[in-house]
């Protein structure tokens, strides 16, 4: 991860996971959780999705993170879970470790070549990196009144995250021969004022703050009657270790 990245509160991140539910249930049932043995949760922080891999997979599943006082809060939360601190890219794990690694909105606050390399050597044979990511240029939001696109773009790349993670990691898994299948969230969702407390948490300069204060005045001021869209796509991938 980043040196600047700040994991956003537990509040936060349990929100993010029941709104990505649906999706993240899909692609774990595409890669066949049930029959997986070892599980990674690569950039699991406090543990909020880790249990539902535990829950699902047919063995053990292991929490890695970079942030030890994030893992320890993982760790009370279940017992039954172990936790690894460590940078994704080097992986304290032998080769051949893990069946199935799962990453949620974490790949892109990691060095992508750097940790696609690390991933392809800790799975097995036709193991299953299952990713769900997000790609900020393909940000959609209506009307102009309430786009804050260039914002999360601006910030993101200022703290060191890559924006455009969703795009660039299809290609780069093919380039390190894994075999990828990409799909896109299907459905349009009312848009949470969430997203503006998860703006705020990266490094914005003075003129981006006073823009997002209007930002967020104007969306306020829309009724229900106003026609509100706010899309941000995900890239729910599987990539097989051939």
């Amino acid at each position: 991860m980043s040196s600047w990245a700040q994991i956003p509160s537990p509040k936060l991140l349990k929100e993010q996971a029941r709104w990505l539910a649906p999706a993240r249930a899909r692609l774990l049932r595409r890669a066949e959780i049930a029959k997986r043995q070892r599980v990674l949760d690569l950039g699991a922080a406090f543990g909020i999705v880790s249990k539902e891999l535990k829950r699902r997979c047919g063995g053990c599943a292991v929490a890695f993170d970079s942030s030890l006082n994030a893992l320890r809060t993982a760790s009370q939360r279940s017992s039954q879970i172990p936790c690894v601190c460590g940078e994704a890219e080097n992986l304290p794990f032998l080769n051949h470790s893990f069946d199935l690694i799962f990453s949620q909105c974490s790949l892109m606050w990691m060095n992508l070549d750097k940790v696609i390399s690390e991933l392809y050597r800790v799975l097995e044979s036709e193991g299953i990196l299952a990713a769900i990511e997000p790609d900020y240029g393909g940000m959609i939001e209506y009307p102009a009144s309430i786009a804050t696109r260039e914002l999360w773009i601006a910030g993101l790349i200022r703290a060191g995250a890559e924006p455009f993670a969703g795009r660039k990691l299809t290609h780069l898994l093919a380039a390190h021969k894994f075999d990828v299948s990409v799909e896109f969230l299907p459905e349009l969702h009312p848009p949470s004022d969430k997203r503006f407390e998860l703006l705020r948490g990266l490094p914005l300069e003075t003129d981006e703050l006073a823009r997002l204060d209007d930002i967020e005045h104007a969306d306020r001021a829309l009724t229900e009657s106003h026609v509100k869209i706010v899309h941000l796509p995900f890239f729910l991938i599987r990539a097989t270790r051939s």
